[in-house]
């Protein structure tokens, strides 16, 4: 089994309240498990910062609120359904399935993820024209992480 899967693996694990999950790739099998005692999940610790001088905190100028909650794009966007590795083509020498600006239709692929060594085409699901395209070619997403907007 590839090194980067377990490091996913573990990464998924560190993210989550599961305390064990074990893979199962042909007659490979990976076993990951927390340490907890008893099977209760760590208790969080805070240290406090000893106090090394009397001078007040820089304090940082205050963000409108309007300001943070507009959006950077107008459309809708069309998110991952699993987590794995987001692929624009088909292979490295084909063009991409998708560009900025293109009409699509909600059955258009605009990519393809790899979960678990198996290639899943991911639809568009809604019509319109790609706006942005969120994540670059071999990059690994999340499930439900935006991958493009369409308007």
């Amino acid at each position: 089994m590839d090194i980067r899967k377990v490091k996913k693996l573990i990464e998924l694990l560190e993210e989550s309240n599961v305390a064990e999950i074990e893979i199962k790739e042909g007659e490979e099998t990976v076993r990951i498990s927390r340490n907890y005692p008893h099977n209760a999940p760590p208790q969080q610790q805070y240290y406090l910062q000893p106090h090394m001088s009397a001078a007040p905190a820089p304090v940082a100028a205050p963000v409108a609120v309007a300001e943070a909650a507009k959006p950077l794009h107008a459309g809708e966007p069309v998110k991952s359904p699993m987590v794995g590795t987001f692929y624009r083509s088909p292979s490295p020498e084909s063009p991409p399935f998708v560009a900025v600006g293109q009409a699509i239709k909600a059955t258009d692929v605009i990519g393809i993820i790899e979960a678990m060594k198996m290639m899943n085409q991911i639809q568009a699901g809604k019509a319109g024209v790609v706006e942005a395209i969120l994540v670059e070619d071999g990059q690994p997403v999340e499930y439900d992480q935006p991958l493009i907007i369409v308007v």
